[in-house]
């Protein structure tokens, strides 16, 4: 309880302070058209202010601060049990509050400069740049303990060289095969496509199952034939003026997609359930996906094994992604929000504590090095040259410009090379428009 005492003692002594320089300060109105910013000062309590015993009585349940953090549903019982220990210590209280995953950007864009957000919200890395561009999270400061953690996932969450989270897991996809269909992995699309003659031969009918209108699960496909995403500045920075989509190896991309899909080894109109059920099925010899699925795979009793997606002119790319907890700019706890993120979230107890129960790839390095689980490893080796998705707000063009496009291939409606050339240009429309 100390350490809240302190914290509620820092608190009124502000509140004394603001109230003797001119009253109670008026609530900033937030016009609809814009976004109202946090505020850029933190009033400064001199340390001779600061007391020097803590109050022997302990503060009401009215006066206890209350944390509160949105999590991915999935997430949310192991997210509890850790933030306990950390209520506990502080003497606050904290609320973990599941929710749909695919709602909260949205949710936490609208709510949070209305004061109606969580203290703390947890992210995917590549809505960084919109959420920091809108200044609804603050930047957090890990000192030191920034090289604690896996680099890649620091540079997910950082915007403009702002860290803006902490990384707890780390992601990408690989090539899963049916292990009962194909003993050894392919290391080229030759090899693969080699493999796919022989199985429908025999008369299996999905040889690669890859789901319509997704560019992320397609991108290691793009860029194993030379394609990629946005090219970088001097300074390392993703320069959006850069489109990979229509360069050379991007239009080999696209054709290889077409003939994969004319020769019968790529099936068109697959979704995500689909491609899920015909691989748990034992209909499938191979699937991109990632570890998402391993639960519905290992229930299924599926015997799979997972490598790298094949190279073609080149080693593929995936996407990595990043999941991490960021701070809500407008929150009423802020010095409480850091200290949840830098005293117990970053620490090897409470990543192992979390990587226990999701067995999800730690973003924590003193975790992630202890790690014998084999399908952990595996996905590991898998995104060796993963990239981070960026995080630039021109990344929204590409999901539904490229999305469109591989649709279109799947579904033989257009040239592809024409498809994919109208693809880039669509992007560079809509990234000029920003």
């Amino acid at each position: 309880m100390k350490k809240l005492f302190v914290f509620i003692s820092v608190l009124a002594i502000a509140s004394m302070l603001l109230t003797a320089c001119g009253g109670t300060a008026a609530t900033p109105t937030i016009e609809p058209t814009a976004v109202a910013q946090p505020p850029t000062e933190v009033p400064t309590i001199e340390p001779t202010q600061v007391p020097t015993k803590a109050p022997t009585t302990e503060p009401t349940a009215a006066e206890t601060p209350t944390l509160t953090i949105w999590v991915d549903s999935l997430f949310a019982d192991i997210t509890q049990e850790i933030a306990n220990g950390f209520a506990e210590e502080y003497g606050v209280n904290v609320v973990v509050q599941p929710m749909a995953f695919g709602d909260v950007r949205d949710q936490f864009l609208t709510s949070a400069p209305a004061g109606e957000g969580p203290d703390i919200v947890e992210a995917a890395h590549d809505w960084v740049g919109a959420l920091a561009e809108a200044g609804v999270v603050a930047p957090v400061d890990l000192g030191d303990r920034i090289d604690e953690f896996a680099t890649p996932a620091i540079q997910a969450f950082t915007y403009n060289g702002q860290l803006y989270g902490v990384p707890h897991i780390t992601e990408n996809v690989a090539l899963f095969r049916n292990a009962d269909l194909v003993e050894v992995a392919p290391a080229t699309w030759d090899e693969l496509v080699d493999i796919c003659e022989d199985l429908e031969a025999t008369g299996l009918e999905y040889c690669l199952l890859l789901q319509q209108s997704d560019a992320y699960h397609f991108y290691p496909i793009l860029t194993s034939f030379g394609g990629y995403l946005f090219g970088l500045d001097d300074q390392g920075n993703y320069n959006p003026d850069d489109l990979g989509i229509d360069n050379e190896g991007g239009i080999a991309a696209a054709v290889w997609l077409d003939q994969m899909v004319k020769d019968g080894h790529i099936a068109a109109d697959i979704d995500f359930d689909t491609a899920k059920s015909l691989f748990n099925e034992g209909k499938a010899a191979f699937y991109i996906t990632g570890p998402w699925n391993l639960p519905a795979f290992q229930e299924a009793g599926v015997n799979y094994a997972i490598s790298p997606v094949p190279a073609g002119t080149e080693a593929a790319r995936p996407f990595m992604g990043a999941r991490g907890l960021m701070i809500n700019a407008f929150s009423t706890q802020p010095a409480l929000a850091q200290a949840f993120l830098t005293e117990l979230w970053a620490t090897p107890g409470a990543m192992q504590q979390f990587y226990e129960s999701t067995r999800k790839t730690p973003a924590l390095l003193a975790v992630l090095n202890e790690i014998d689980d084999p399908d952990v490893l595996a996905l590991g080796e898998a995104g060796k040259y993963a990239e981070p998705m960026p995080s630039i707000p021109e990344m929204a063009s590409f999901w539904s410009s490229m999305g469109d496009a591989i649709t279109i291939i799947l579904q033989q409606r257009a040239d592809p090379t024409e498809t994919f050339k109208n693809a880039a240009e669509q992007m560079r429309t809509a990234i000029s428009g920003q």
